[in-house]
């Protein structure tokens, strides 16, 4: 926490990762290299968060210490992939659905959501249960799939079945013609948690396929075609699976990372925000109390920025406290009213600092985004550091 005695300003440094480029804590070091340049006396506290989506086990294992297991797992598309599971003392298990369902994982040719799956998630929940926890929390974030969990639940002993009572293949576009479930889940008594970055629903215009789709690869035809498949997958899963909610495909958070936050609430479990659950487990709301200036971020503030993601979180954590809340993003598109309302003071990005997007701005913030943070830190402490 911070330090007995203060010499300057306390500035708190939380960001989260900016996507395909910087892990949240090369975020916050960046920024707080260029600040000391300016304001060496002020009082920096860094405390890196995650909302859910990658980098969501890294963060909570720093904070809460415990046992990392590696698991052995497979990608969107069925290869290899290593992932880990968190296991604290207290018999918590946490795992991101990021390390098997992660667009990461895929090149650009590679992403279909009709195709991907979740199965690799499955095998990381399974493990967790294997190895005696009695909650599982996945971190939910970041992925290539809108299979609806239809992948995940296979590992667990739950195996979707078309007309003629075969296996369906994986990927999202089969569960247009799932019929029935065979199996039941092996979860031993777990409860499940979905830790989500977002709260949309499964369906509809606001839902997994329209939403997200495009960003996973779908076209406008796949997406129509992935919600229909979406709305028959949660009408099967309201008949088949023993206390599963009805109405399922209308529950914040059921849209979450293609669907998996469906799955979970399916499977008897509840979603919660990731941001609400990270700041919790490393006790930001005690440093919010304490700081004269907050600073948080993310890749691209956007629109989807405000529906439960980090900045969100932070921006009205900061704003309820009455301390002021600045976003350094790679890309700001948010309008300036609609992030003052969220409790964002300013809102400043690489694209802008490296020139615009006409002047090459894009490509150096994804090549060079360490320098442009540095450089904007520098600024911030000229501009606020007393």
């Amino acid at each position: 926490m911070w330090p007995a005695t203060l010499l300057g300003m306390r500035v708190l440094l939380c960001p989260d990762k900016f996507a395909g480029t910087l892990p949240a804590h090369e975020v916050a070091a960046a920024v707080a290299e260029g600040w000391r340049t300016v304001a060496p006396a002020d009082e920096l506290l860094i405390r890196p968060l995650a909302d859910g989506g990658p980098g969501f086990v890294a963060v909570l294992a720093e904070a809460l210490g415990g046992r990392l297991l590696p698991v052995p797992t497979v990608d969107p598309l069925g290869r290899p992939a290593a992932g880990e599971i968190l296991l604290t003392d207290d018999g918590v298990a946490y795992l991101e659905s990021a390390q098997a369902c992660g667009l990461h994982l895929l090149s650009g040719a590679e992403r279909d959501p009709k195709a991907t799956t979740s199965y690799g998630l499955g095998l990381l929940v399974a493990a967790a249960v294997e190895a005696g926890a009695r909650t599982v929390v996945v971190g939910l974030g970041g992925s290539a799939t809108n299979d609806g969990g239809a992948g995940m639940l296979t590992p667990l002993g739950v195996t979707p079945l078309d007309e003629a009572g075969r296996a369906l293949p994986y990927g999202g576009a089969a569960l247009a013609a799932v019929t029935a479930l065979d199996g039941a889940p092996r979860l031993r008594g777990v409860a499940l948690v979905a830790a989500t970055d977002v709260d949309n629903p499964l369906l509809g215009l606001h839902g997994a396929s329209s939403v997200y789709g495009p960003q996973k690869g779908a076209t406008r035809a796949d997406v129509l075609l992935l919600d229909a498949a979406l709305e028959r997958w949660a009408a099967v899963l309201e008949e088949d699976l023993p206390g599963c909610p009805t109405g399922l495909g209308a529950l914040p958070g059921g849209g979450a990372a293609g669907g998996l936050g469906a799955a979970v609430l399916a499977l008897g479990g509840r979603c919660e925000s990731g941001i609400g659950l990270v700041t919790r487990a490393i006790g930001l709301d005690a440093a919010l109390d304490a700081a004269d200036l907050v600073i948080t971020g993310e890749g691209s503030f956007d629109h989807q920025s405000l529906r439960g993601k980090v900045v969100a979180g932070v921006a009205g954590a900061a704003r309820d406290r009455g301390v002021p809340c600045v976003v350094l993003a790679g890309r700001v598109s948010t309008g300036r009213r609609e992030a003052a309302a969220a409790g964002v003071t300013e809102a400043h990005s690489l694209v802008e600092h490296f020139g615009g997007e006409e002047r090459g701005g894009v490509e150096a913030a994804m090549s060079r985004p360490a320098e442009g943070l540095r450089a904007l830190g520098a600024r911030l402490a000229g501009q606020w550091s007393r």
